[in-house]
């Protein structure tokens, strides 16, 4: 397998280069379909795209057990060298290069697999919506196993080393608006200032307190209030929150901590504090059998020392929507370290390309070793 992947080391690089030269924002991968569709026709597997958003479904073979491979394909909307632009700072275009990359192994070396190997493109990971969206569309039904990858930032992993797993934590952002009264300055009794309802909010956040083992914060990341004139007691705010917990669970206990602290300010003031939940993403759910599977194809690439246990990251992925949702479905994702400097979504984001050789190889281990499990 090895020489096999130094033969399409050149093939590797070029699509790389191809996906990472033309990014595409959440929902709006158009060209990116299109391209993976090709491949994926050229390659001999069934596909399918969809009228009403982008992405796409391959597939091969036939039988009782159906093990999938997801790559996400959005680009962030960055700032880079002066000019707002796609950008592929979180690593999708390493992510499709692998998951085709293993598409185009398998099919060099001649594997024909005992059942069905789906392979799925998700667009709008940074949305935290593709996957939802994909769920609605049925397109995991009919898996039993489902496989991610996601490269790691140098801090976490080094070149040469790999995870079975990655817990990405729970993450829920939301919208909120507080209506006061309006007043003159010089009469404050006379109006509710919603900076000050704010301010309480703000306090109050600080003080919701979960268990201490489980890491878990929330806090305001915008707020704004008042207009020109600086003599008014401004009677509007509107603000957002950002909640993060390592577990689901913890992030029911922040949500209804929340809720209870808006209802208490609200009345203590006399303000009226509406709010609306945005995206969500939820935590892990990692699979044991499936983590045995990708563990012992990164011992037989990489040997049992680069092994490393699993990754516990504060950031999040809604790959773990595929198994919140079916509960059913045994998935993990692949932690891959490649030097990736200086971090995620920094806009001038690089990584040592040569890994994407050996991610290729552990993910095709991982589905060999899976029908072999399935049998």
């Amino acid at each position: 397998m090895k020489q096999v992947m130094k033969e399409m080391q050149t093939e590797i690089f070029a699509i790389f280069d191809h996906l990472h030269q033309n990014p595409e924002i959440s929902w709006e991968e158009f060209k990116t379909t299109e391209f993976l569709k090709q491949q994926l026709h050229k390659e001999g597997y069934r596909v399918h795209t969809f009228t009403d958003c982008t992405g796409v479904v391959g597939e091969i073979g036939e039988g009782e057990c159906t093990v999938g491979l997801r790559a996400d394909m959005d680009a962030l909307w960055q700032e880079v060298n002066g000019k707002w632009q796609a950008n592929h700072a979180c690593g999708h275009d390493a992510h499709m290069t692998m998951v085709l990359g293993v598409v185009k192994l398998l099919n060099r070396i001649g594997y024909k697999p005992p059942g069905k190997l789906k392979i799925l493109f998700q667009p709008a990971e940074e949305k935290g919506t593709g996957a939802l969206k994909m769920l609605e569309k049925g397109v995991v039904d009919d898996m039993n196993y489902l496989y991610g990858v996601h490269l790691r930032p140098i801090q976490e992993l080094e070149s040469g080393f790999a995870s079975p797993a990655i817990y990405h934590g729970a993450a829920q952002f939301i919208e909120g608006e507080i209506k006061g009264v309006a007043a003159h300055a010089a009469r404050p009794h006379l109006g509710v200032n919603v900076i000050e309802v704010g301010s309480a909010l703000v306090q109050e956040l600080s003080k919701i307190h979960v268990d201490p083992q489980v890491p878990a914060s929330i806090k305001m990341t915008k707020f704004h209030a008042g207009e020109k004139s600086g003599n008014v007691i401004p009677d509007r705010a509107e603000f957002t929150l950002d909640l993060r917990a390592q577990t689901n669970q913890v992030m029911e206990q922040l949500l209804e901590s929340l809720h209870n602290v808006v209802k208490g300010i609200a009345l203590i003031y006399g303000a009226d504090i509406q709010m609306q939940s945005g995206v969500h993403i939820a935590a892990a759910e990692v699979n044991p059998e499936a983590k045995r599977i990708m563990e012992q194809a990164i011992v037989a690439t990489l040997g049992k020392q680069k092994c490393t246990p699993p990754i516990i990251t504060s950031g999040g992925e809604d790959f773990h929507f595929y198994s919140l949702m079916k509960p059913s479905l045994k998935t993990t994702m692949l932690g891959l370290g490649c030097d990736l400097k200086p971090g995620l979504h920094h806009p001038q984001m690089t990584f040592r390309r040569e890994d994407l050789l050996v991610g290729i190889e552990i993910l095709a281990r991982t589905v060999i070793e899976t029908f072999q499990n399935c049998l």
